[in-house]
This record gives C-alpha cells, structure tokens and sequence, in this order.
C-alpha cells in the first residue's frame, strides 16, 4: 500500500522533533480525514432530499425512538450533543417543512413533545437507505471480518473519549 498524506506528515514532524512520538497521528489523522470525507458524502446525498446531516440525526432520532416517535427537545439535543438554542432552530426549519410538529406534554404544563410527521418519516426514511447504501460502497473493499474488527476497535477509541470528556 502507498504511503498517503497522513504518512508523509508523520514523516516530516518526526525529523523536526525526533524526541516527540507522533505515531498517534497514524490513527487520529486518519480518522480525522475519514471523518471529513464521510461528511461530505453524506451532506451530497442527504443534500438530494433537502436534509443536511443536522436535520437527519433530529429525524432520526425520532424515528428509532418507536412509535410514536416521540421525544422531548432536551433527549434531543442532549443525544445529538446540541446546544438548546441550536436544536431551537433546527426543530423550526424541520416543522416548517411539515418533517415534524411540536405538541404540548401532558406530563409538564410548561413542557413540548417533537413527534415526527408522517412525510418526515417517509423522507427519514428514505435518506437514510440511500446513504446506508453509499456507506457500504465506502466499506466494499473490505471483508466483514475487517469491517466487524474495524468497528470493535472504533468503539474502544469512542468509549475512552467519550469517558475522557465525561458524555
């Protein structure tokens, strides 16, 4: 296999600072760049039905909580890592365009329920096919086992940072 860009700048930061090991950079350079061509594809293909990848975590989100696909503001953004005032404006894109409708909580007077619509979850629905197919076309040159082995590892990394930043 070719040496890739991540390689090469492993590469040279070593010869300026030989004492420093920059061998980490192997794994998260690689993510990062992984990480930002995957965004690009999936902001190409959510792009085809007006969704950017904001807009479908919220309706997906709500569309694996179950019928009736039902969440308050807060599981919201609190599962999406959202601020308040961005899930705010990202629930009113998403209502204005009948994807989903506020309803007060009979739980709490003061509180609000997002419930997907029936067109966003025939659209939720139909983004996320067609980008699961896109990302299986990213992992076609790998065997299952490579793809199984891959994803273990990626969850070893993701659990440690998310217990490092406490999430």
């Amino acid at each position: 296999m070719n040496e890739d860009w991540i390689d090469r700048i492993v590469q040279r930061w070593s010869s300026l600072d030989p004492d420093l090991d920059f061998n980490p950079y192997l794994v998260t350079g690689r993510i990062s760049r992984i990480s930002a061509h995957i965004a690009r594809r999936q902001e190409e293909v959510f792009g085809r039905f007006g969704l950017n990848r904001g807009d479908v975590g919220v309706l997906s989100a709500l569309r694996t909580a179950g019928p009736p696909h039902l969440l308050s503001p807060t599981q919201l953004f609190k599962g999406l890592m959202l601020s308040s005032a961005g899930m705010t404006s990202r629930l009113d894109r998403l209502e204005s365009r009948g994807l989903v409708a506020r309803q007060d909580d009979p739980g709490d007077r003061r509180g609000v329920l997002v419930q997907l619509t029936p067109k966003g979850l025939e659209l939720v629905d139909a983004a996320v096919a067609a980008n699961t197919a896109e990302e299986k076309d990213i992992l076609d040159g790998m065997g299952p086992k490579d793809v199984e082995s891959l994803g273990r590892l990626l969850r070893v990394l993701l659990s440690r940072l998310e217990d490092l930043d406490g999430d």
